[in-house]
């Protein structure tokens, strides 16, 4: 995989020395060149090529931690598999009766105004 990339920032360094030594060429048309050429496919090619690999990655953590979680340890054991979002420790449903009641048009079910 790294090899195409390899030979293609090869190719197009040199379409670039190329550009920068021409009698009508400069640097910036140069700069241009890698970077419209070289680096920003590369880097996009690069990326979408890791994309298997990420997921792999982030399905073998998942996996772990549902072990951890099946197994009784807590997953705070395994910080590695922890998450890193704390879980709702509050027993009320969100936007529940607190944001009600401080408006004071809204009566509780059961109320009157």
């Amino acid at each position: 995989m790294y090899l195409i990339v390899i030979a293609w920032i090869y190719v197009v360094l040199m379409m670039s020395v190329a550009e920068a030594s021409n009698s009508n060429g400069s640097i910036l048309g140069a700069l241009i060149t890698f970077v419209l050429y070289g680096a920003a496919p590369v880097s996009l090619v690069v990326y979408l090529m890791g994309a298997p690999a990420r997921n792999k990655a982030i399905k073998k953590r998942e996996a772990e931690a549902r072990a951890a979680y099946i197994a009784g340890t807590p997953a705070e054991a395994h910080p590695e598999t922890a998450s890193s979002v704390p879980p709702d420790a509050g027993s009320h449903a969100a936007g529940g009766a607190e944001t009600v009641a401080g408006d004071a048009s809204i009566a509780p079910v059961g109320k009157e105004p």
